[in-house]
């Protein structure tokens, strides 16, 4: 795995979504990066922190195809094997995400090698591309410890907004969900 095998000279982490605002991690800059070959998707169950086992939410995960607009770190040599093991129970705790090694398009023209979590496609956590009306009964049916799928949604939104990063689809769901959760009150 990746994660195992950083540069501890030239270690780079891509976030493409609640890393992108809240890394909590050492890092000397973050810069916007694109990807290819993977997008942002609601197309992971949270059964811990949005939703249960037995009622589980919806969130977001790197899935291939397409292109995906985030945030790059750096992070410096002195703090490399800190952030890796951070990230490690971070992003892999509930076996939905999986350490990928992908190039970033960084906005000054660079390529970088750089670490992502992308979503694990045999994990039982793993969704595809729902039906637009599943997604919106995941998200709102979700509560977990950290809150509720629809608060997760609008959160997730109003970030991507506030960093213009372009998020139609999700901006879809939750315009559903919020319909769909102002009729049911």
């Amino acid at each position: 795995m990746y994660i195992d095998e950083i540069d501890r000279e030239n270690f780079w982490v891509f976030g493409y979504g609640s890393l992108m605002w809240r890394p909590d991690f050492p890092h000397q800059n973050a810069e916007r990066a694109l990807v290819y070959g993977y997008h942002r998707a609601l197309c992971a169950l949270s059964t811990g922190h949005r939703g249960t086992k037995n009622r589980p939410s919806l969130i977001v995960g790197l899935d291939r195809g397409g292109a995906c607009l985030g945030l790059a770190y750096h992070v410096a040599s002195e703090h490399a094997e800190e952030v890796r093991a951070y990230l490690r129970g971070r992003e892999m705790k509930s076996g939905v995400y999986e350490p990928r090694r992908i190039t970033i398009n960084l906005d000054n023209g660079r390529k970088q090698s750089a670490l992502t979590f992308a979503v694990c496609r045999t994990s039982p956590l793993y969704t595809g591309k729902l039906p637009l009306q599943r997604q919106v009964e995941l998200v709102l049916q979700g509560q977990g410890r950290s809150g509720t799928g629809l608060d997760y949604l609008k959160s997730m939104v109003a970030h991507l907004d506030e960093m213009s990063i372009p998020c139609e689809n999700l901006r879809t769901v939750l315009s559903h969900a919020l319909v769909k959760h102002e009729k049911e009150r």
